[in-house]
């Protein structure tokens, strides 16, 4: 048993079983456990590679796009350009190295990262050097607002339900003996159709973010884009944990193993739309960054010599890696250019 897993079993004993949610709060942000407090996870010797930490190419794709989105609403000066979530910043420095070629960017961009771990804030320090660091964008001053998010959503809370003969039942953390184990509460009240056995997810706190970035995009205008592998409408039961770039049972070793969730693409677009900006249709990350030349960037870069941007394209676009599993939306203001790469969500269309 690990440590943490002591805490939460006698939080369990003292109140009773536990949201999914609190659970995968608990593992990845707890002070002096939690994943993410006490580790850098990223990387061949940590436990999962993200997009940024394969190529180059990832973090000058979108600061590209971004920077194009810039130019096309005005250029405006200042404006704020953040990341959430930014790992150990690779991806800000990449879109800062490559968007430095667009004239009065540098100059105008007024950084800031989200980002909880205390660990992981010294790393992105020295990767970026001053940089400085929000709880929110309700930090920041009324500028424009140009945001990415890559593996961001994926990571926070979700709390699952499932169908029962007797209605949606929410699936709570307990104890069996002394193991951690997911078993079924009371009967809550949901208007979602399901057949006996169905699960469905939810992100309160991804739609939250989604409204509230939206809102502050639609008043200052800006951009977002976020990328993360996910589907359309939330349903089956996607909780994993990933330990030494292996599966493992998220109820095993908790603070030691990454936990996330497949994102909800419907969901974080119905909550862009109530808060007043304009969304995109999901893309497949392999079809976006195609579209914005990621295979020529590739292909310039091993004639340059480097021998791994081949191999790096495939495993970013290719369907088998991450092309396909892989989605990505934007958000950018009524009346403003889409952002490169992305088409106008339909209303009431299916995109799964």
């Amino acid at each position: 048993m690990t440590p943490l897993a002591g805490v939460i079993a006698a939080r369990i004993r003292a109140g009773g079983p536990i949201s999914l949610a609190e659970y995968m709060r608990l593992c990845l942000m707890d002070s002096r456990h939690g994943y993410y407090a006490t580790r850098d996870p990223f990387g061949a010797a940590g436990d999962f590679t993200t997009a940024p930490e394969i190529h180059q190419m990832f973090g000058e794709i979108c600061g590209l796009a971004l920077a194009q989105a810039w130019l096309d609403q005005g250029a405006p000066t200042p404006f704020h350009l953040v990341e959430p979530g930014p790992g150990r910043g690779t991806l800000m420095a990449d879109m800062l190295r490559a968007a430095a070629r667009v004239p009065g960017l540098h100059d105008a961009a007024r950084v800031a990262l989200i980002e909880a771990s205390p660990h992981l804030r010294q790393v992105q320090r020295d990767r970026l050097g001053h940089v400085r660091h929000i709880e929110s964008i309700e930090d920041l001053q009324d500028n424009p607002l140009f945001l990415i998010a890559n593996e961001f959503i994926d990571a926070l809370p979700i709390r699952q339900y499932q169908m029962t003969p007797e209605g949606w039942r929410e699936r709570l953390v307990g104890l069996q003996g002394e193991a951690l184990r997911i078993g079924l509460g009371p009967v809550v009240p949901m208007n979602r159709p399901g057949q006996p056995g169905d699960i469905i997810e939810e992100c309160s706190e991804g739609a939250v973010f989604a409204e509230a970035l939206a809102r502050r995009i639609a008043v200052q205008g800006g951009a977002a884009i976020i990328v993360d592998y996910g589907g359309w409408n939330g349903y089956g039961d996607t909780f994993q944990a990933l330990r030494n770039h292996a599966p493992e049972d998220p109820f095993a070793q908790p603070g030691l193993a990454d936990l996330t969730a497949h994102v909800d693409f419907a969901a974080l677009a119905a909550a862009a739309l109530r808060g007043g900006s304009v969304v995109s249709r999901p893309v497949r990350q392999g079809d976006w960054l195609c579209a914005l030349g990621i295979e020529a960037r590739a292909q310039r870069l091993a004639q340059a010599g480097d021998a791994g941007a081949m191999a790096a394209l495939r495993r970013l676009t290719d369907p088998a890696e991450m092309g396909h599993l892989f989605k990505a939306i934007a958000i950018w203001p009524r009346g403003a250019p889409p952002v490169p790469g992305f088409v106008p969500l339909e209303a009431h269309a299916d995109h799964a």
